[in-house]
């Protein structure tokens, strides 16, 4: 939890995962969160883990620890974490884990909004959505393949575990959708008459959507 209140956002969370261990700089901190995979955890960029970093210190969750200097290299900055530090971290963890908080992935809101895009462009951009899918799918289950045979302990890895169950149910069920869509068990506003077989539930209050005038 950050001093102000609120939560720390992921990529603090990911610095003093890193800097709990042992002191780094950033670059270092960088160089080792994706040698890990973890930009799976959150979206690593120099740029904003150097300013996540600041703020950090702002926040007095990190001090200065050490300045290195090795030839003609600019000074590198070492970080370690704090008491403090480690109590927020320790509390956003905590609270991740424990608490069930409402999400907004951007594929619920898209296909609760399908509806307005053409059958056709629908299935089309559903094959292209499933295409990437299992390619992430193959991706994770390449590196957790790895893990295992590196003899990586699973507690290191347990998101690589729910990650890629959730993402073959995703998979499972768009598959399905695409398939409906495709043999037509599943309206659609394009239908041929369907828009006005819409307004005549609307009028005998067996549905309460009203379609949009444009369809």
């Amino acid at each position: 939890m950050a001093q102000d209140g609120k939560p720390l956002p992921p990529l603090a969370v990911l610095v003093l995962g890193l800097v709990i261990e042992r002191p780094m700089h950033p670059y270092e901190m960088v160089q080792t969160a994706m040698a890990r995979h973890e930009d799976r955890l959150a979206n690593i960029r120099p740029g904003s883990l150097y300013h996540a970093v600041s703020r950090l210190e702002g926040q007095g969750h990190v001090r200065i620890h050490d300045v290195e200097r090795e030839g003609n290299r600019p000074e590198r900055t070492v970080y370690a974490i704090t008491p403090a530090g480690r109590r927020a971290y320790l509390q956003a963890v905590t609270m991740m884990l424990g608490s069930h908080r409402p999400e907004f992935p951007q594929l619920f809101m898209a296909l609760a909004l399908a509806h307005d895009l053409p059958r056709a462009e629908v299935i089309e951009l559903l094959d292209e959505r499933l295409a990437a899918m299992n390619e992430e799918l193959e991706t994770l289950a390449a590196r957790a393949a790895e893990a295992s045979a590196a003899n990586v302990p699973e507690m290191f890895f347990l998101d690589g575990g729910c990650r890629l169950a959730t993402l073959r149910t995703q998979i499972d069920w768009l598959s399905t959708l695409v398939k409906r869509l495709r043999d037509k068990t599943i309206d659609w506003l394009d239908d041929p008459g369907f828009v006005h077989r819409l307004r005549v539930k609307q009028e005998t209050g067996k549905f309460e959507c009203a379609p949009s005038d444009d369809h």
